[in-house]
Formats: C-alpha cells, structure tokens, sequence
C-alpha cells in the first residue's frame, strides 16, 4: 500500500457546524497538502455524496464520513464512521434520526432563550435558522451576536446557550455503532477522553467505557487528536494496543468556528504510528 504521510480524518462543513462548504474544502485540503482526509460532519452523509465527484485524478484520498452524537445513562460519546456506503439504509436510518434530534433541540433552546432571558428573535432569521442542514450552538452564537446579544459567539454560547433548561434527544451509542457496522462501515470513539463539556475521561473509568463500547462493537478510538495532551493521546493508544483497536487521525476542523488547523493531528512520522492507526488505513484505503 502507498505511504501516505498528512492525513486529517475530522472535519466539519456548513453541512454541520463548519464554516466552509464542501466545494470551498476541497481546495483548503490540498493548500494543506493532506495526502488522505475524510469529512465527519454531524449526522449527515451529505459532504460524502458532494465531495466524490469532485475530485480529479492526483487530489486527496477521500474517506467517506460522518459524526453522530450520542448519550446513554452513563454519559455522551461522539461515534464516528468511516468507509461506509452513504446509500445503505441502517446509515440513512440513524442520519434521520439524529437530524430529528437535533431540530427538537434547536426549537427547544430558541424557546427557552426567550421564555429564560427574554431575547426576541426576528421570524426571518429564525427561518433561515432551521432552513439549514444542521443547525446548533455555533450557528446560534453567530445570530445572536449579529443581534446584539452577545459580544461573541463563544460569549453567547457559555453564558446563554449553555445555560437554557432543555432536555436533549440523543441516538444511543450501540444504534449507532450498529448502523455504522451495518453499512459496511468502521466505528470510531471520536476524542475519547473528552465527555460532557469539559469532563474528562481516563484510567479505569475510559477503560470501562470502552469495554461497553467493545461489545456493541466499536473498532477504533481517535487517539491522534489536535486537542489531546501526550498524556491523553498516550493513554489512548495504550488502550487501543491493549484491546487490538483501530487507531485514527483528525483535528476536528471547523472552519472559522473553532481556532484548529485543518490537517493538525499530531500524527507522527510514518515509523513511529500505532500498530493499529496502520491497520485502519490498510482496511479503509485502496491498495496501489
């Protein structure tokens, strides 16, 4: 198989809550000179059907992808896929379904914004709100600082968005998990360490979740991260040499929403990746 040296498998469009759109990617992929990439936008297929057909020969390797977010009683993961068909049923299934959630919750969090704190927001940009693929906290921020609601987006989020009393809709992490597996795709622990707003995961308590995680049939955990720590990312590639998983890169690129360097992964020179980051690419990648 082909060497590939830059690779970056996390990366959010407009499709979610990026900044760019699948068209204008493409272009910052190669300025980056990645070599594989893959876009993970939430629960969405979409940027997989748009990006294919409009790569030429010598562009990037493109990795079919998508992010779901998903919650059960012991607390939130982010379950990615990888390599999937985007046609396949059980895929189509969980992207509805988490759409469905998400909606709910941006009605929700709207309403409690102006029941909690009293901000009116004018019926044509809440239109244009839940006119979009996939709306959530960023795209929120953005409107309420152009209304004069907050100073900044980040400001908006941590002291209104953030606080609203509203009770989400999550997929469950062995739905998803199953629908990714049932599309001939790989499920991945994306940033494992990080749960529910700052919480951190580690030791016997990752361990824990990620024997849970193993028996609804999890593959691979994203332990080359842009915001792990070398003791985080270290940890995480112990367990994954300790339960034979698939290692991944991404940097959780979302345009100008968050301050990450598209292609930024930590990842290391060829001789010094896991065990299990080269078995992913063997298992996803075309062989040349």
């Amino acid at each position: 198989m082909k060497l590939y040296d830059k690779i970056d498998l996390h990366m959010h469009t407009v499709i979610s809550d990026g900044t760019d759109t699948p068209e204008e990617l493409l272009p910052l992929v190669k300025e980056a000179g990645l070599d594989v990439f893959s876009v993970t936008d939430h629960d969405s297929v979409k940027g997989s059907q748009i990006i294919p057909p409009l790569l030429k020969e010598g562009d990037p390797v493109f990795i079919s992808g998508v992010e779901f977010s998903c919650k059960d009683e012991e607390g939130k993961y982010h379950i990615l896929g990888y390599a999937y068909d985007p046609e396949a049923s059980s895929i189509r299934q969980l992207m509805e379904k988490g759409h469905t959630f998400r909606m709910n919750k941006l009605a929700g969090r709207m309403q409690r914004l102006t029941e909690e704190f009293g901000f009116v927001f004018p019926k044509k940009d809440l239109d244009e709100l839940f006119a979009m693929d996939n709306p959530g906290k960023p795209h929120i921020g953005n409107l309420m600082v152009r209304l004069g609601f907050a100073e900044s987006k980040d400001q908006a989020i941590r002291e209104f968005i953030d606080k609203v009393n509203w009770k989400s809709e999550y997929l469950r992490p062995e739905e998803a998990i199953r629908g990714i597996l049932d599309a001939g795709g790989v499920p991945v622990l994306a940033h494992p360490s990080y749960g529910s707003g700052d919480e951190l995961i580690l030791g016997e308590e990752m361990d824990e979740r990620l024997k849970k995680l193993i028996s609804f049939g999890i593959q691979g955990v994203e332990a080359y991260y842009s915001g792990f720590t070398q003791r985080l990312r270290l940890e995480n590639l112990a367990f994954a040499e300790k339960y034979n998983l698939y290692v991944t890169a991404g940097s959780d690129y979302h345009g100008k929403n968050k301050i990450v360097v598209l292609g930024d992964t930590d990842l290391p020179a060829q001789e010094e990746r896991a065990e299990g980051f080269k078995r992913f690419l063997a298992r996803v990648l075309p062989e040349k």
